[in-house]
């Protein structure tokens, strides 16, 4: 009764907009990768990162750091990132077939807790060993059940762990070289809605192409199976390896200049994809049609299975600069290039060899740039700001309620309080706003999915604190 066209189209269509599923937590650019991987880092909005090595967050931003240390250190930190997310109608959103509109979606921010943990242990004047554990990139957000873009996105939830092994050579009196190694797991659950009714509709409309049902019946069963929705979900996981490398150059004692270079990881995800599916109203004659059809669509459409895809994340390359001015004052900038365009597509497909969905993204590639200063009020207090200016690898053509994203400001601040030789205390507080990034996408199909037009209004904060012991 369903042909294989309909299958290949309709319902690809309908599931598009589950398409960062597995792999996605690595797909997104700005918005959803993670710079905060210290907090002594975020009052200055991570300017210096790969210049500053102040404590053995360095693992992380700068392996060669790790040659400044003359004895173990451990830092703990603690980030809460709070996104607030919301859709603003411009009028021209437009409801599936067969179907409401739905409302905005509220607020799909949702408060994320990004710990993170560093060793830096000295071998000896040369050599110096870190491990370091932390959290790259992480998405939760969810939209409102049975808001008008249910058919591309209701909740996207996103979990990283990263593991780095690094070593530090401090080859000269003035320059250092790190190598790390790093093992990452990504774990993802991403849901959406898919129109039940609109698949419904093109099934009847293909029996009856088809001589199977009556073409009469086609109107009274579609206007009595509206309003229907499949709940879609994909969860899945994999894990892989990557590698850093970075060097750090004392062009005296009071000024230094690191570069670092993160490398790309390749995932091969694989997981399952899962629909639950709704049961038909009482349809009384037309319930043998109803019966057909809803049976056609489940088994051929709307069935669950395993699902796999691959993706590469990009490779992360980090220039800075660190200076101690005078006794009151350290100044400090980074760029940062991150090769996004490592990405073009995610195209997911089922574990009998059929293609699940495949979605357009065409990723560029982005630059940030901080700058950032730190104030030594006295031998136990210091106060540091930063700013930043943070591209997006989001082009609005290809924009989804899944990557919401665009290029965005930092303004940072924060305090170290050093307690004792060996204890010393950080906080940091950082706002991001992005502007009022555009969409206009229906994911293939307006049919299917509906038309969302209108802008988002993203904003971050960020909180985080943590606590150095030198031994």
């Amino acid at each position: 009764m369903q042909s294989n066209q309909f299958q290949r189209t309709r319902v690809a269509a309908a599931l598009a907009g589950l398409a960062l599923a597995l792999g996605a937590g690595q797909a997104f650019g700005a918005a959803f990768a993670l710079q905060e991987q210290s907090v002594s880092g975020l009052g200055n909005a991570y300017a210096g990162g790969a210049a500053a090595a102040e404590d053995a967050s360095t693992v992380f931003s700068n392996p060669a750091g790790m040659s400044r240390f003359g004895s173990t250190q451990i830092v703990a930190g603690l980030n809460i990132i709070t996104p607030s997310i919301k859709f603003n109608d411009n009028g021209g959103s437009l409801h599936a077939f067969n179907q409401p509109l739905g409302g905005s979606g509220g607020d799909a921010g949702s408060s994320n807790y990004v710990p993170n943990i560093y060793l830096v242990v000295p071998i000896n004047k040369q050599f110096a060993v870190g491990l370091g554990v932390g959290a790259p990139f992480g998405l939760v957000t969810e939209w409102d059940s049975g808001w008008l873009g249910r058919y591309q996105a209701i909740k996207s939830d996103v979990k990283t762990i990263n593991v780095d092994v690094a070593l530090s050579w401090k080859a000269t009196d003035n320059f250092s070289v790190g190598v790390g190694v790093d093992y990452q797991q990504v774990k993802a659950t991403f849901t959406s809605n898919v129109n039940y009714s609109g698949a419904l509709a093109t099934g009847a409309q293909q029996a009856a192409a088809g001589g199977l049902i009556p073409p009469s019946a086609v109107g009274p069963f579609v206007g009595a199976t509206g309003g229907l929705d499949s709940f879609a979900n994909i969860d899945g996981n994999d894990s892989a390896w990557g590698w850093d490398i970075g060097a750090l150059w004392d062009i005296n004692k009071d000024m230094r200049v690191g570069a670092h270079y993160r490398s790309s990881i390749k995932y091969n995800t694989s997981g399952n994809a899962s629909f639950t599916n709704p049961s038909l109203p009482p349809l009384g004659p037309l319930a043998p049609i109803g019966a057909a059809v809803s049976a056609a669509v489940n088994s051929q459409a709307l069935y669950n299975s395993g699902v796999s895809a691959s993706i590469e994340v990009p490779s992360i390359t980090n220039v800075s600069f660190f200076g101690h001015i005078d006794p009151k004052w350290d100044v400090m900038a980074d760029i940062q290039f991150t090769n996004w365009s490592t990405i073009q597509d995610l195209t997911f497909v089922r574990t009998n060899g059929v293609q699940l969905a495949s979605t357009p993204e065409h990723f560029k590639d982005v630059w940030r740039f901080s700058v950032g200063a730190s104030y030594y009020l006295d031998q136990a207090w210091k106060f540091r700001i930063g700013a930043a200016y943070d591209e997006s690898p989001v082009q609005t053509q290809y924009r989804t309620p899944r990557l919401p994203d665009a290029s965005r400001t930092w303004l940072s601040v924060g305090a170290q309080y050093t307690m004792s030789p060996n204890l010393k205390f950080d906080g940091g507080f950082t706002y991001i706003w992005g502007g009022n990034p555009e969409i206009n996408q229906n994911e293939g199909s307006t049919a299917q999915n509906g038309l969302i037009s209108g802008g988002f209004k993203p904003s971050v904060t960020i909180f985080g604190v943590s606590g150095t012991y030198t031994f």
